[in-house]
């Protein structure tokens, strides 16, 4: 049997009418930037969330620099976040001027540790970023207890983590700003890059809108130093589409997570663990296992698509070995022990038995 990791043709496939559709309407409009589309999408982001305020822009990662910008955190300021999770986060941060400061993750959720955000506070911090990695909610409880001790942020970074619930309240809406990535491979992926930030601060929101275009608030004239990352209509339109599926899809995520979960109980493979209340989306679904790259090489060999996400924590690499970090033991660990299996909604339960079977057998020796 032959199990890709991702076939976004499948998932077209079921929704190709109604995304073509969707073009023709952008095409026929003859408009292509932060038109009607963007708009109407953004009002149905926010009520699917919950929030009051969204705003669409052109990537994840600039919603992280928007989002700290709008708050007024920028140079001079430090942002605690993981270095388990994509570059993208940090690269967020960095562009807003602040300076990253990593630190662990907890070793079940493989989420920010509270104990290490607590323990890496100074008195210029001015802002958590929380990673929902892989679509499973961090401890939101504890964050916002030290975020509201020390006067602190907190931003949400939830670009995996479309539609996950935490205590019944989807995330991206339990901090000061959430932050969402509409990259294809997401639970939520357009045909390109996009991104959304969500708020319940209307004036946070006013200066979102500013900064993604220049600084304007009456066109061409720039109020402030501002950016050109807008959502663009096609994508826009083709989100729409996919929005009124999401939780269909996500609960197909979940099932097939749990069908992972059951066939593999008796072998050494250990899976992320979940917070009580805490619902995931399995954007990714991730096990920790001895001798990943053997395991790797093994599936491989039997026709399964696997991927790490990630192999190197971003302390790891090159470019950002600079930063500043407390003690990421668990961190350096994980790496070295994950692998990303094949999960998405259209993958039959029978490529999830067979992926189970060819795992116990390479255990099995």
């Amino acid at each position: 049997m032959h199990v890709p990791f991702l076939d976004l043709t499948a998932q077209y496939r079921t929704i190709e009418s109604e995304i073509r559709a969707a073009l023709d309407r952008v095409f026929e409009r003859g408009r292509f930037i932060l038109g009607p589309e963007v708009e109407a999408f953004e009002a149905e982001f926010a009520a699917y969330l919950g929030v009051p305020y969204a705003v669409g822009v052109a990537s994840g990662t600039d919603g992280l620099t928007l989002a700290l910008q709008a708050l007024g955190v920028g140079p001079g300021d430090e942002v605690i976040t993981v270095s388990h999770t994509a570059v993208a986060t940090v690269v967020g941060i960095e562009r807003s001027g602040a300076r990253p400061v990593l630190v662990d993750v907890d070793p079940a959720t493989w989420t920010i540790d509270p104990a290490a955000v607590r323990a890496a506070v100074t008195d210029r911090t001015r802002a958590v970023v929380a990673v929902h990695l892989y679509g499973n909610p961090a401890d939101m409880d504890a964050l916002l207890e030290i975020g509201q001790a020390h006067g602190l942020y907190l931003i949400e970074d939830a670009c995996q983590a479309h539609g996950a619930r935490y205590r019944r309240q989807r995330v991206g809406t339990l901090g000061h700003v959430g932050v969402f990535s509409f990259y294809p491979t997401k639970n939520l992926g357009g045909y390109g890059d996009g991104g959304m930030v969500v708020t319940a601060d209307p004036t946070v929101a006013e200066r979102l809108r500013r900064l993604r275009e220049y600084g304007w608030r009456q066109r061409f004239i720039s109020e402030q130093a501002g950016t050109n990352s807008r959502l663009d209509e096609i994508q826009a339109a083709c989100l729409r589409v996919k929005l009124s599926r999401l939780d269909e899809w996500n609960e197909r995520r979940r099932t097939l997570a749990r069908l992972y979960r059951e066939s593999l109980r008796d072998t050494p493979v250990q899976f992320q663990g979940v917070l009580p209340d805490a619902e995931p989306v399995y954007h990714l679904l991730v096990i920790r296992v001895p001798d990943r790259d053997g395991l790797q090489a093994f599936l491989a060999e039997h026709g399964i698509g696997t991927m790490v996400h990630y192999p190197q924590a971003v302390h790891q690499q090159p470019a950002y070995r600079h930063l500043s970090r407390r003690d990421l033991s668990v961190t350096e660990q994980i790496v070295q022990e994950i692998l990303s299996l094949p999960i998405y909604p259209e993958l039959p339960e029978a490529a999830v038995g067979y992926v189970a079977d060819c795992i116990r057998a390479f255990y099995r020796g």
